[in-house]
């Protein structure tokens, strides 16, 4: 890219301001396509047998994190849209192998997607109950939802490296 076409480029987006508007949203959409990949790359990585794989008694299974994210996916983002969740059960209670939760994680993330694809900035600012009717702006709400998932990616990485396997987020 030229730096004339940049400067074409600064100049269009600083007399336009729909497009400016957007611009916090389609932050914390990337950042959700962030934590989206990690997770998904960790589903795909991670043998089926180590789906089962429990650090202690205490915790979660390994699978049963992954389907706990897709569970969060859903009912997150459609308090931030406003939307009744479209998940009916619990992924979690439910879903057990590597293809089920997988498919139940592509669903969940694709939900969030166009959550986020149809918010707007000023939707964005806009306060809506969460969590025990507390008021949260929806674009907090959305960034809850990625910091939620990354959380738990967190706890697989952990539980990854207890296995010998190197996690996605730290592979060249």
């Amino acid at each position: 890219m030229t730096k004339r076409m940049v400067l074409i480029g600064a100049a269009l987006l600083a007399f336009s301001p729909g497009l400016a508007q957007a611009q916090v949203v389609a932050s914390l959409a990337g950042l959700h396509g962030i934590t989206e990949e990690a997770v998904t790359a960790t589903a795909e990585q991670v043998p089926e047998d180590l789906y089962s794989f429990q650090a202690t008694e205490e915790v979660r299974t390994l699978g049963q994190l992954l389907a706990h994210i897709a569970d969060a996916n859903y009912q997150i983002c459609s308090a931030a849209s406003g939307d009744t969740n479209p998940n009916t059960g619990s992924i979690e209670q439910t879903k057990t192998t590597k293809a089920d939760i997988q498919a139940a994680l592509a669903s969940a993330f694709a939900y969030c997607r166009a959550v986020y694809d149809n918010t707007t900035d000023a939707q964005g600012a806009e306060m809506v109950p969460f969590f025990g009717g507390q008021e949260m702006a929806r674009s907090a709400i959305l960034a809850f939802n990625s910091g939620h998932t990354y959380e738990h990616y967190g706890n697989l990485v952990t539980y990854m490296r207890l296995n010998d396997i190197t996690p996605p987020t730290s592979q060249p």
